[in-house]
């Protein structure tokens, strides 16, 4: 169960504290703002190559694009996966607690797959054909950095607004959260009137302790006179 000793120590180990936690958010925000000016580029770059206006402009759009795909994209992509994976695991949106967390989750590591096996391959065949004097595709280009930048916008969407609430798992923690919380709460004043409770006895016991005693000084006085008598 989630509030047992051994869940709660692992959830503190796993805990980031908060200047890690900024620090993670920033590399978090530039790789992903990075990510999703990186595919507009390529759009961009592949609507300037498939205009056919002129072919040393589509060449150099090509090449350009291969540039893009060979430096950036495999860094950029990895870096938001795993600041993405330790900002969920170290903090109390956790990974698959939230529906809108785990959505975004599932969709970047979709785009990420799609863009590392299946546009770096594209953008390699483009390349190849502008070397040897082809003529390349340019619409079968645009669509892949056109779907990846609906889905990034779609991914930042969610970011902001956080819709959809819990989901299952995300409602047994709380569950088992405000469980531990409320059995906190009983035990403490129980706890407090135990201490009064003993406070109490104490006080009691030294009240009669001192009566007793009283009681014998006075019989020990009486039984002196009696003697002197």
């Amino acid at each position: 169960m989630t509030n047992s000793p051994r869940g709660q120590r692992r959830n503190q180990r796993f805990a980031l504290s908060r200047p890690t936690r900024r620090a993670v958010l920033v590399v978090h925000v530039i790789v992903s703002v990075g990510w999703l000016g990186l595919t507009l580029c390529l759009l961009t770059l592949a609507i300037a190559g498939a205009s056919g206006g002129d072919a040393a402009t589509d060449a150099m759009a090509y090449r350009a694009m291969k540039t893009f795909g060979d430096w950036l994209l495999a860094p950029v992509a990895l870096l938001t996966i795993v600041s993405g994976l330790v900002l969920s695991l170290g903090t109390h949106w956790g990974l698959a607690r939230h529906r809108w967390v785990w959505i975004k989750f599932l969709m970047t590591m979709g785009l990420a797959t799609a863009t590392l096996f299946g546009l770096r391959t594209d953008l390699d065949h483009a390349a190849a054909q502008v070397a040897a004097g082809e003529q390349v595709d340019g619409v079968q280009l645009l669509y892949g950095p056109s779907v990846s930048l609906t889905a990034y916008v779609f991914i930042t969407t969610i970011s902001v607004l956080k819709p959809w609430g819990l989901t299952r798992r995300g409602k047994r923690h709380r569950a088992a959260e405000q469980e531990a919380r409320r059995g906190g709460a009983s035990r403490t004043p129980e706890g407090a009137g135990s201490g009064a409770n003993r406070t109490g006895d104490g006080a009691r016991s030294g009240a009669s302790n001192r009566a007793s005693g009283g009681a014998g000084g006075k019989a020990v006085a009486a039984n002196v006179v009696d003697q002197a008598a």
